[in-house]
């Protein structure tokens, strides 16, 4: 990830309701959700959702596709890690200390141990 696209999905990020959207479909998992599940979730009329998804999916944090006549909305999960690792690259400058806390809060989610639910 360069500057630009992280600059991109910052941008994207910074307002409420699309970083609500954003946790909503990480949690979720690759299966997605639907749009009207994720309006509930988040709080916002359907058309907002759609618009907030819309700038989200330009950003490429967010991948949708067709299941009959749904449409479902994923967590675009390289483009996430991609994130954070632009954020965390040139992490610790030798100190690996300053790095621990991050790399401690990602081990405990419940991917990084095998136990996450695929549906």
């Amino acid at each position: 990830m360069d500057e630009r696209q992280a600059l991109a999905a910052f941008a994207a990020l910074a307002q409420e309701h699309r970083l609500r959207l954003v946790r909503a479909l990480v949690t979720a998992g690759p299966a997605g959700l639907a749009s009207g599940v994720l309006a509930d979730a988040v709080g916002v009329s359907a058309a907002s959702v759609s618009h907030h998804l819309k700038e989200l999916s330009h950003a490429g944090l967010v991948a949708s596709r067709r299941e009959g006549r749904s449409i479902l909305y994923s967590a675009a999960y390289p483009a996430l890690s991609d994130l954070i690792a632009f954020l965390m690259r040139d992490c610790c400058q030798g100190h690996p200390a300053v790095c621990a806390p991050v790399v401690a809060a990602l081990s405990t989610c419940e991917c990084a141990t095998g136990e996450i639910a695929h549906a």
